[in-house]
C-alpha cells in the first residue's frame, strides 16, 4: 500500500475558537449555507458527532462527486483538533483505499491558522496524479474561506 501526504496552513481572521466551532463542530448545518452550490447537506448516519460517527456528505450539482462517507476518528474540543477519513464514495477512485484528514486550529496573531493534513492511502500498485492533489488543496482552502466569510457576515449564525 502506498501513501502520499501533504500539509497546508490557512490563515483566518476568526478566532481559533470561532473557526473551530464553525468549521468543525457546526459544519453539518453551516457548510451548505456557506457553500450552497457545492454541498447540499451533511447527515449523521451513526453516532453523536464525536469519535465513531459516520457522516454522509451530499455534494451539489457539478461537485467533485455526488457523495462521500466520513468516519470521525477523533474530536478533541480542548485542543481544537479533528481527525476523520473518507471511507466510502466516489472520491475513493479505483486504487484509493481511503483519504485521512487531520485538522488543527490554533490562535495566530489577531486570528487563527487552520493546519490541515491530508493523507491518501493507496492499494498496492496504485497512485494519484498531482493535479488531483492540487485540486483537493484548493477545495479545502475554498471551504475554510467560505465558512470564514459566512461567519463574518452572520456573526450570530
Amino acid at each position: 500500500m502506498g501513501v502520499i501526504s501533504y500539509d497546508m496552513e490557512i490563515k483566518s481572521s476568526l478566532s481559533a475558537a470561532k473557526l473551530f466551532k464553525a468549521f468543525v463542530l457546526d459544519v453539518g448545518t453551516l457548510i451548505n449555507k456557506a457553500l450552497p452550490n457545492v454541498i447540499k447537506s451533511v447527515e449523521i448516519l451513526q453516532g453523536d458527532g464525536g469519535a465513531g460517527t459516520i457522516k454522509l456528505v451530499h455534494f451539489g450539482e457539478g461537485g467533485p462527486v455526488p457523495s462521500v462517507k466520513h468516519h470521525v476518528e477523533e474530536l478533541d474540543k480542548d485542543n481544537m483538533s479533528y481527525k476523520y477519513s473518507i471511507v466510502d464514495g466516489e472520491a475513493l477512485m479505483p486504487g484509493l483505499q481511503s483519504i485521512s484528514y487531520v485538522i488543527k486550529i490554533e490562535p495566530s496573531g489577531h486570528g487563527s491558522v487552520c493546519k490541515h493534513n491530508t493523507t491518501f492511502h493507496f492499494k498496492a500498485g496504485s497512485n494519484i496524479n498531482e493535479d488531483e492533489i492540487k485540486a483537493g488543496k484548493e477545495r479545502a482552502a475554498e471551504m475554510i474561506k467560505a465558512v470564514e466569510a459566512y461567519v463574518q457576515a452572520n456573526p450570530d449564525y
